[in-house]
């Protein structure tokens, strides 16, 4: 226990550490079987239990793990054009987000993107399918900028991969691959910035391991659902995503 205790960071509590592991396991799960959620979710729960310095580059640290776990599993679903054009994005997203560096009005950008998303999922969404490669990197490009600055920004990658026509399995690996380069180029700018990842490293992979169990256990429940059971549940994750960046707007203002 003495180990244990000299990896964990010392500003949090027992509980604390207990319920981020616990919450990292059941967001992975949801996102690997509903395809997008998991992400907000655990920032949403980290927001209220750790010191709002370490919030985004921790959670983005643990996102690569969940998001790499889920892509593994999905692995034979990715779309390699899909990966490449959102990684030439998200190269200049993370190198303007990391130029910049200063905390923008979140409020605003999270209302955005709520709009965004509710607007695809209801609404008439974009035709992606024909300029597929040019909408991935300008998602990759979006997705990564904004996540420098309020941690979780798949919704936007997330509601262009909806309109390209993949199945649940197609979609859930290329939203994986796609999130999991968004937090690889993000922890490189913050460490790049000096962000002290050390004292984090021992919650960050308990959180991963858990969060692995998860995507495990969501993707079980994946190969169950028919498509039409899939795209319901996913078009009322992205309506309480959106909704939920609303009330974090909401509450930005106050």
């Amino acid at each position: 226990m003495e180990v244990l205790a000299a990896v964990l960071p010392d500003e949090l509590g027992t509980l604390s550490i207990v319920t981020l592991i616990l919450a990292s396991f059941f967001t992975s799960g949801l996102t690997a079987a509903v395809g997008l959620g998991g992400g907000i979710a655990l920032i949403a729960i980290m927001a209220n239990l750790m010191p709002a310095s370490a919030l985004v580059p921790v959670h983005g640290a643990v996102q690569i793990g969940s998001n790499g776990g889920r892509a593994l599993v999905q692995l034979k679903h990715v779309d390699w054009s899909i990966f490449a054009w959102f990684t030439i994005g998200a190269v200049f997203g993370a190198a303007l987000g990391g130029a910049i560096a200063v905390e923008l009005p979140s409020s605003i950008l999270r209302a955005g993107i709520g709009c965004f998303v509710l607007w695809v999922i209801w609404i008439k969404p974009p035709k992606f399918d024909r300029v597929q490669k040019r909408a991935m990197a300008a998602a990759g490009f979006a997705s990564t900028f904004l996540s420098m600055f309020f941690g979780a920004a798949g919704p936007i990658g997330g509601a262009v991969l909806s309109t390209l026509g993949l199945t649940r399995h197609g979609y859930v690996a290329n939203q994986a691959v796609t999130a999991l380069v968004m937090h690889v180029f993000k922890i490189v700018a913050f460490g790049a910035l000096g962000f002290a990842f050390a004292p984090w490293a021992g919650l960050v992979v308990l959180m991963i391991f858990s969060g692995f169990l998860g995507t495990l256990a969501g993707s079980r429940l994946l190969g169950k659902m028919d498509e039409k059971t899939f795209k319901t549940g996913f078009k009322w994750v992205m309506t309480a995503l959106a909704l939920n960046l609303f009330w974090q707007a909401g509450r930005g203002l106050i």
